[in-house]
């Protein structure tokens, strides 16, 4: 049944909206991702002048790309390798290039349409710009449901299960203990337990990540004279023109996509969320900002996966290993068996705050539909019930569960960004305007907006002193969600 749904959501639809949608996003905005592309970095040093108690443009993307970086930059581009050869690491990169505008313009209409909250935080997100610019509720909360069981559950299922494959490769340590250990730690925070190892890995996380590309640029200097032909390798198999690969591009764009789409989560509606809750002048600028974070994500983080692969000669045509465990062999293989150490322990750090970020997600949708307490609770219990399960699971049928709720949850929010599409460009060129008539920080004046309902806390005076909170406070808050 997950083999039939994947192949109806990903062969027929998805393909075509992802890559069909993000096309037109990129030629209709005369490819914004690239022309604000050095902006973002000037946006950056706002973040010294935010109000007290507020995030920074800066720290929600760090917030997104701590989330992001995961089970997908490691095990799932070896599993886009496996299934669908070198070729689909290609189109992982066109996925990233066209969804950088798509992530563009899905965190702008989530800072335009996002909520004061009584705190003095900010909520926002797909089901509120679904909500507040379509005024269909209905589909807000579907949104929410599924953003919900995909990262909730899905995610946090591939990730537990990466993890525990991982660490039953390089230390043999069995996988439901790995699982047993995972859910412990996992239920202790997310039932408000320890906050001090949440923010400890917060400073790990990012040593990790440039450990990591550290690893990868070792790997790529030791084998410098091939990467011409791997890079070759690549764009042939994508096209089918690889001998040894001929006839399976089709495999190649799919897992290319899916494996794409679960790694940067450009159109997934995810990153929105966070978006969302960034202090900024104008919704524009934040957009720019969130459009970084796919290319970190992708081009860069996921590239380095790929060429440890396909450099060090472990992988061959037909190869078959259980997701991260052909990384691990690949990197073993050049710098020795400690190698298998080092991967496992970044894996660990990354999903460690990944699945916080997974948790945050599904309870903050959840927070649309239901104040409740007795939700939250059921929420919690069967979030640490997939960890464990995810542990246990196999390869295909973790990824298949995972593929289609993700699928799902981004053919929602695209139609919903398409209908939006025309608000997104007026918005752009308010930004652009401003631009151009040498505005250095552009603001957004709500009245040349007063027909769409915006909250008047956020936009309506952005003059206005927001109330001062504790740093403390906010950062517990996140964690709490």
């Amino acid at each position: 049944m997950l083999d039939i749904l994947n192949d109806l959501i990903w062969s027929k639809l998805l393909i075509v909206m992802l890559i069909g949608l993000g096309l037109y996003f990129t030629l209709a905005s005369r490819f914004v991702q690239f022309r604000y592309f050095g902006r973002m970095f000037r946006i950056f040093s706002e973040a010294f002048q935010r109000q007290p108690g507020q995030l920074s443009s800066f720290q929600a993307l760090m917030l997104s790309v701590a989330g992001r970086v995961g089970a997908g930059n490691i095990a799932g581009v070896s599993v886009a390798i496996m299934l669908g050869g070198p070729g689909a690491i290609f189109w992982m990169w066109i996925v990233a290039l066209v969804g950088m505008a798509t992530s563009y313009f899905e965190c702008s209409l989530a800072q335009l349409y996002k909520r004061r909250e009584a705190d003095g935080t900010y909520r926002g997100g797909p089901a509120f710009y679904i909500q507040h610019g379509l005024g269909q509720r209905w589909l807000g909360i579907v949104v929410s449901i599924l953003l919900l069981v995909t990262f909730g559950f899905g995610f946090n299922a591939v990730q537990s299960y990466t993890v525990a494959t991982s660490l039953h490769d390089t230390f043999g340590l069995p996988t439901l203990v790995s699982g047993l250990a995972l859910t412990a730690v996992i239920g202790l925070i997310i039932f408000g337990g320890i906050q001090r190892i949440a923010k400890f890995a917060d400073v790990l996380v990012p040593v990790m990540a440039f450990s990591y590309i550290a690893m990868a640029i070792f790997v790529i200097g030791s084998n410098v004279e091939a990467i011409p032909a791997t890079f070759a390798l690549i764009f042939n198999s994508a096209f089918g023109l690889e001998p040894a690969f001929a006839g399976g591009i089709g495999a190649a764009i799919i897992m290319g996509v899916k494996r794409g789409l679960f790694s940067n989560e450009a159109g997934l509606g995810s990153a929105p969320n966070v978006a969302a809750v960034a202090e900024v002048k104008h919704p524009v600028a934040q957009g720019i900002v969130q459009s970084l974070s796919v290319f970190i994500d992708t081009l860069i983080l996921c590239s380095c996966t790929a060429l440890i692969i396909l450099l060090s000669g472990v992988y061959q045509p037909g190869t078959e290993m259980a997701g991260v465990v052909l990384t691990q062999t690949a990197v073993a293989s050049v710098v020795g068996e400690w190698g298998r150490v080092f991967i496992s322990l970044a894996l660990l750090l990354f999903v460690f705050t990944t699945l916080i970020y997974n948790y945050y997600l599904g309870e903050n949708a959840l927070g649309f539909f239901s104040q409740k307490r007795g939700p939250v609770v059921v929420y919690r219990l069967l979030v640490v019930a997939l960890v464990l399960w995810g542990s246990v699971q196999d390869l295909g049928t973790v990824f298949a569960f995972a593929d289609v709720t993700m699928g799902l949850l981004a053919i929602a929010n695209l139609i919903a960004l398409a209908l939006l599409f025309k608000v997104g460009l007026r918005l752009m060129r308010d930004y652009d305007s401003q631009i151009k008539a040498g505005v250095e920080s552009p603001v957004l004046d709500a009245k040349q907006f007063a027909d769409l309902d915006l909250d008047p806390a956020v936009w309506g005076s952005q003059n206005s002193q927001p109330a001062e909170l504790d740093r403390a406070e906010i950062g517990n808050s996140v964690y709490q969600r």
